[in-house]
């Protein structure tokens, strides 16, 4: 398989998860129109209040760079950065083996 598969969290200040949650929920409805996107989820843990998770599944690294130029990704990516915790952590980038769907 040569998709490329990144899971990400972000960690938003405290009672700011769920407006860091929509900024991300709106940035996939951007970037699922892209070239090669072929998910880009959002999630949340029952557990934690503050953490946000991305996960992404795009036909190469390259289809995924090219998102970020995508019109208004950049504007959501200012408009999230005031929320988080700290500078967000580099995503994990995993290999597919397989599964359903892809």
């Amino acid at each position: 398989m040569s998709n490329y598969l990144l899971n990400g969290k972000l960690t938003a200040k405290q009672g700011q998860q769920g407006e860091l949650a929509k900024i991300l929920i709106e940035a996939s409805r951007i970037v699922s129109t892209a070239k090669g996107c072929r998910l880009y989820v959002i999630g949340r843990a029952p557990d934690d209040r503050c953490s946000v998770y991305i996960t992404e599944i795009w036909d190469s690294k390259e289809d995924h760079d090219q998102s970020l130029k995508v019109e208004g990704v950049r504007e959501l990516i200012a408009k999230a950065m005031p929320l988080l915790d700290g500078p967000p952590a580099k995503g994990q980038e995993l290999e597919i083996l397989g599964g359903a769907g892809i």
